[in-house]
Formats: structure tokens, C-alpha cells, sequence
């Protein structure tokens, strides 16, 4: 009998096809990450230049660590759309060559009315015109975000305004990703936690307590630490900050990388730690602190473990831990499954450490508002008036270049290790 193989392998062949074809460009290559050494051009609107969400991803980068010698520089522009992007973008962000790119453009282009077919066809061209500039420009990983949502109550204080606007900017949420994807680069959804975490925040201090700030567009701290959540999962950071293992019975102890053991006795572990877990501050009611939305918001899910195993305990026992002088109760069983120290110890050692180098972070990114928004961007004016100093203009932007490069180093070098302490005592 004669056995026709063609049919078979053409149908094997379909089925790949149709698998390929349902995969995203996102999921058919290797999920983004950061690499050691990469320096994030972080580029935006004036919610960008606030410099709240920037920072807190460079505090991220420097203080946790997701990989080593990271670096940052801040490029936000008020009142921008991304079509001005395009324009500035090779003079005040290429020059300096990053290797990482973020984007968080739409508030303004949706010129705070509903959507049009022009306003949608202009933020596409220029979503794609950006990306392609950074990818010819070498930059490994470009993230494009979407914009965030106004506040519900605060934006015009008018809620209907505040829908309208809100669908206007999801729509550009959409396109952002469709770019996204037709380019194949990473997508931060920054409207979608925005959106979910105001609700909530809400329901729980009531309406006055805005995500979207008092103006109902710049949003406060709370609302930063949302947009900075978005752009850090999209880089690739998978939230672990270490492990510290105890076993009270043999009175041992083991870390993690960043993390190393100076003593253990009595149930008390001493700790040398270089890499920080990620720390909030301020009136949990208030907008103006990053705590009061930790309960909305898996940040320190997925994105801040600091964990503590203790094993060869007492089941049901009761335990007393107690961690830079604050003491929490746990029984046998949960420490034994391990805790979350940074969720469960919003005050803790690494807080006044973490407050010092967050400083000098907010220097080195007040340093560049004016290096993108003035010195670098008016080179292109000097060469055009002044072709015959253009070895002295390369020569500028070059030292402007190293002075922003020694601002980051100063950022880095503020992250010192810190000696910390738990213990943990049986109390019934």
C-alpha cells in the first residue's frame, strides 16, 4: 500500500503556522529585561518632568537592584505630545546614548477633548516615528507607555468631563499598544492600574482623594508610584529582592545575593544588605504618600519581595519578630511559609538610608531638566549660527554629557550597605 507522507507534513506545517500567527510579537521573542550596565532614557510630558515617577524608578534601579550599575537620565518636557518628541528627541536624549528607552505621551494629544480620526493618526505616526528613531539609533529596549487617566473628581470637577477625557486617553492607551506590538517592542499599560487603583482608593478615603492630582492631570505621589509599577514591570523586573533563611535549631542563617549573614545567635540575625527593598513614606490618607495604595496596587507582590523563612518552629507556636525596633506577631506556620518583610515593615531599616539616596537622586534629575530642556537642546541653534565652532560644540556637549554621567555615579555611590537586624522569640 502506498502511504502519501505529504498530507501529514503539510498539516504539521499549518499548525505551526496557525501557532506563530496567534502569538504576539511580544510573545513569539524573549521577554525584555534589563541588562547590567543599561542606561534608561526615561522621555515624557510635564508629568514626566514632575520627576516623581522617574524617580522612583531610578530609586528602583540604583536601590534594588534588578541588575548592576544601572543608570537613568529624565527627559520630560511640559505640555509635549509626541509628535514634538520626534523633533528634540536625537538632540536631547540620542546624544547621550541610552540603551533603554521609556515613553509616556497622550495626555496632551488628546487635547483634553473627545478623540478625532486626525488626533488618533498623528499619535500613531509619532509613537512609530519615536520608536523608530530609537531603534536606529541602537537602543536594545524601548518601552512605549500608554498615558495614564485623569482624576474622576478633581479634573475640571466635573466627573463627566473626567469620562470623557478617560475615554479619549484609552483609546490612545490602544494605539500605544498597537504600536507596541507592530514594532515589537515592549508596552507599559499605565491607564489600566491608574484607572483600577482611583476606584478603589476612592471607595476607601472617599472622593477627595485624587490619583490624578488637584489639578485632575498631574498626579501626586500615590499616582507616580502607579505609573512607575507600569514601566518597571515592562522592563522585565521580577521583584526579588532576597531571601533570608533562618533555622532557629541549628541557630544558622543563609541570604540571598545582596544580602550577607554577620552573626546569628540567640534567634537574632544579623545582616549586611547592598540591595534595598523599595520603601513608601507619608499619611496613608493622604495623595501625597505612596503607603495608602499599597492595598490596590501589587507592587510589593511582584515587585518588592524581601523574604524572611524561618525554619524548625513551633507550628502553632507565637513568635515575636522584631526589625529595626518595630515587632510584629506571627505564628510558627507563617514564618515558616515565609513573610514579606518590605509589605509587612513599611518602617524599617533600609527607610532613612533609602530617603538619603532618594536626595540625591531628585538632584541628579533636577540637574537634567535643564540639561535636556535648555543646554542640549539648543546646540542645534548654535551649530546652525556657528558651523565654524563645531569642534567646540562637540566638545560641550560632550562635558555636559560626563557632567550628567558623574550626577549618576553620585546617585549610585549614596547606596551604601546597611546592617540590620531580626530576631525572633517564641512567645507561647
Amino acid at each position: 500500500m502506498k502511504i502519501d507522507c505529504v498530507k501529514p507534513v503539510v498539516l504539521v506545517i499549518s499548525a505551526i503556522l496557525v501557532l506563530i500567527c496567534t502569538l504576539s510579537p511580544l510573545q513569539a521573542q524573549e521577554a525584555p529585561s534589563l541588562q547590567s550596565g543599561d542606561f534608561v532614557a526615561i522621555c515624557g510630558d510635564s508629568i514626566t518632568e514632575q520627576k516623581l515617577y522617574s524617580m522612583y524608578i531610578e530609586n528602583y534601579l540604583l536601590m534594588c537592584q534588578p541588575a548592576t550599575n544601572l543608570r537613568t537620565v529624565q527627559a520630560g518636557w511640559g505640555g509635549e505630545q509626541a509628535v514634538n518628541f520626534v523633533g528634540r528627541m536625537e538632540h536631547d536624549v540620542l546624544t547621550l546614548g541610552p540603551t533603554v528607552a521609556t515613553t509616556c505621551y497622550g495626555m496632551n494629544d488628546g487635547g483634553y477633548s473627545p478623540m478625532t480620526p486626525e488626533k488618533a493618526q498623528r499619535y500613531r505616526d509619532s509613537q512609530r516615528a519615536i520608536v523608530k528613531k530609537f531603534k536606529d539609533k541602537g537602543v536594545r529596549l524601548v518601552v512605549v507607555g500608554s498615558p495614564g487617566c485623569v482624576d474622576s473628581d478633581t479634573f475640571r470637577n466635573n466627573p463627566a468631563e473626567a469620562a470623557m477625557y478617560n475615554k479619549t486617553l484609552s483609546e490612545l492607551r490602544d494605539i500605544a499598544r498597537e504600536v507596541a506590538g507592530e514594532e515589537n517592542v515592549a508596552f507599559a499599560n499605565v491607564y489600566d492600574p491608574m484607572i483600577d487603583v482611583m476606584a478603589k482608593a476612592k471607595a476607601k478615603y472617599g472622593k477627595s482623594y485624587h490619583l490624578g492630582g488637584g489639578d485632575g492631570v498631574h498626579p501626586s505621589f500615590n499616582g507616580h508610584l502607579v505609573m512607575a509599577y507600569a514601566f518597571l514591570k515592562a522592563m522585565g523586573c521580577n521583584g526579588n529582592i532576597g531571601t533570608i533563611t533562618v533555622d532557629l535549631k541549628s541557630n544558622e542563617a543563609k541570604a540571598t545575593e545582596g544580602h550577607k549573614i554577620l552573626s546569628v545567635s540567640g534567634g537574632a540575625v544579623e545582616i549586611e544588605s547592598t540591595r534595598y527593598p523599595f520603601c513608601f513614606f507619608g499619611d496613608s490618607t493622604k495623595p501625597e504618600s505612596t503607603r495608602g495604595i499599597l492595598e490596590f496596587l501589587p507592587f510589593n507582590e511582584e515587585l518588592n519581595r524581601f523574604r524572611l523563612v524561618a525554619a524548625n518552629l513551633k507550628e502553632d507556636g507565637k513568635y515575636k519578630l522584631t526589625w529595626g525596633g518595630v515587632v510584629r506577631h506571627y505564628s510558627g506556620a507563617e514564618l515558616a511559609k515565609g513573610i514579606n518583610l518590605a509589605a509587612e515593615f513599611l518602617d524599617n531599616p533600609f527607610s532613612e538610608s533609602f530617603s538619603r539616596c532618594q536626595e540625591a537622586i531628585a538632584k541628579q534629575q533636577n540637574f537634567e531638566t535643564a540639561l535636556t530642556k535648555v543646554l542640549l537642546h539648543e546646540i542645534p541653534n548654535y551649530r546652525r549660527y556657528l558651523p565654524e565652532e563645531k569642534e567646540t560644540l562637540d566638545q560641550i556637549v560632550d562635558k555636559l554629557a560626563q557632567k550628567d554621567k558623574e550626577m549618576a555615579a553620585a546617585s549610585a555611590s549614596s547606596v551604601k550597605p546597611v546592617t540590620h537586624t531580626l530576631k525572633i522569640e517564641l512567645i507561647e
